[in-house]
């Protein structure tokens, strides 16, 4: 019979680590938070059951310091590590080295998270499962001659992507073969650099899309999909705002879309949460896999809006052993939510971070609106990671009632000491073509920053 883990390290911070130290509380598992210099002063510190100071700001000496996060894991006696997302939530060298010291990680196993991280593999793995994928090359391409026989069948234009890319980064458009290969040249080194490995493939590059991914959780004897999120609205490929369920999708598209998920999950054994990422050809009416997240998304609170999930404890409770006792049919879809990924960037000034000290905090409240936030009254933000400072999300019986109480939970919410990009998320949710949920992946930088998509 399994039974629930004693205690969990939080190797991670922000928002995301208050969301875990709340539902280990919750769950009465002991949280053992490790933190950088830099955030000894920040809220997850002070709620954490213990803390402990992994070392310097940069996150390459703390949060990505994978030796002295297992260290201290094994020192403190804990019985699992929680990564969240982002630092080390996706590395399977870190998930192997917790493997190897029995220590449970909070997610898929090493060798999953090492497949479904390395796009071509990810790619190749959902063709077996019958999952759609974009029209392109079968594996790396690292010649200009393979990129040229590429290319005359996907035609122009066409999109060079890293293998092991992530976030929006690794990608680049070629719009003719005069440049076909010196951009290949270019982005293997890149992704050389930047990843360490120079793998790349090419898709067909398409133009008038959307981007909706598939929440799924799996106890190793079924998958569940617990309903999509349509992630559209962003700027550089980085997402502005999350909304579920897909404003377009029909009954037939959103079951077909379902059913692939669950069945790339059951092909390769996956547990955990996970997100299947698609993208929506809006001309065509198809869907194809991009990839996957072996990891919690940023985005989980649309899904536990809609759901009423607890999608963290579920991660948990999956680690500790436990089967899912949901069965497809318990997880119904209601109403509607939307997510604003709110940062201290200032807007006017082409989205430069702002950190900096909050001089004021006042959150949004009232019916059907949640904020997720680490950040209060004299906080300071620093200046060594991403600049969220907080998400909002509000939840409506339909899309519009969401809409209308985003826009007056935007309204209420009060952040001064900082520049945050709230304004701009006002101005996008009530622009009219969001508002009829009729829009592509290109609408924000051609409509809202008036620039060519």
């Amino acid at each position: 019979m399994p039974k629930l883990l004693n205690s969990v390290l939080i190797a991670n911070r922000g928002e995301i680590a208050l969301r875990i130290i709340r539902a280990c509380k919750e769950l009465g598992i002991n949280s053992v938070l490790a933190y950088s210099e830099a955030d000894a002063d920040s809220l997850p510190v002070q709620l954490a059951d213990q803390a402990v100071c992994i070392g310097p700001p940069q996150a390459r000496m703390s949060y990505q310091n994978q030796q002295a996060l297992v260290s201290l894991a094994l020192s403190y006696g804990v019985d699992a590590i929680h990564p969240g997302y982002g630092f080390l939530a996706e590395n399977a060298d870190f998930a192997r080295l917790c493997e190897e010291q029995n220590i449970i990680f909070v997610g898929p196993s090493a060798q999953i998270i090492h497949q479904m991280g390395n796009k071509i593999e990810a790619r190749q793995l959902a063709q077996k499962a019958g999952v759609p994928t974009i029209p392109g090359s079968e594996g790396s391409i690292s010649e200009a001659d393979e990129a040229l026989a590429v290319a005359t069948q996907v035609g122009f234009p066409l999109l060079i992507k890293a293998a092991a890319g992530g976030g929006g980064r690794g990608m680049r458009v070629v719009k003719s073969k005069d440049t076909l290969a010196k951009d290949l040249t270019e982005i293997m080194s890149e992704a050389e650099v930047a990843f360490g490995d120079p793998s790349v493939y090419i898709e067909r590059y398409l133009t008038d899309i959307r981007h909706i991914e598939v929440q799924v959780l799996s106890d190793n004897e079924k998958t569940l999909h617990v309903g999509e999120r349509d992630c559209t609205a962003q700027r550089r490929n980085q997402k502005l705002i999350e909304e579920g369920p897909s404003p377009v999708l029909s009954t037939e598209l959103r079951n077909d879309l379902y059913n692939a998920a669950i069945n790339l999950c059951n092909a390769v054994g996956y547990r955990n949460a996970g997100t299947v990422e698609f993208v929506f050809d809006n001309v065509e009416r198809k869907f194809y896999f991009i990839e996957m997240n072996t990891r919690i998304q940023v985005e989980h609170p649309v899904t536990e809006m809609i759901t009423g999930i607890d999608l963290i404890k579920a991660q948990l409770q999956i680690a500790s052993g436990f089967t899912l006792e949901l069965t497809q049919d318990d997880i119904r879809i209601t109403g509607h939510a939307i997510e604003c990924r709110i940062n201290a960037e200032d807007p006017t000034k082409n989205f430069m971070p702002n950190p900096g000290t909050i001089t004021y905090f006042r959150p949004a409240g009232g019916f059907g609106v949640r904020m997720d936030s680490h950040i209060q009254t004299g906080y300071t933000i620093p200046p060594f990671y991403d600049s969220m400072v907080g998400k909002l999300i509000c939840w409506g019986k339909d899309r519009d009632e969401a809409i209308a109480r985003m826009i007056r939970a935007l309204d209420e919410t009060q952040i001064e000491g900082v520049c945050t990009t709230a304004s701009f998320h006002r101005e996008l949710l009530s622009h009219p073509q969001f508002q009829s949920g009729e829009f592509n992946t290109a609408f924000v930088t051609a409509t809202m920053l008036n620039k060519e998509s």
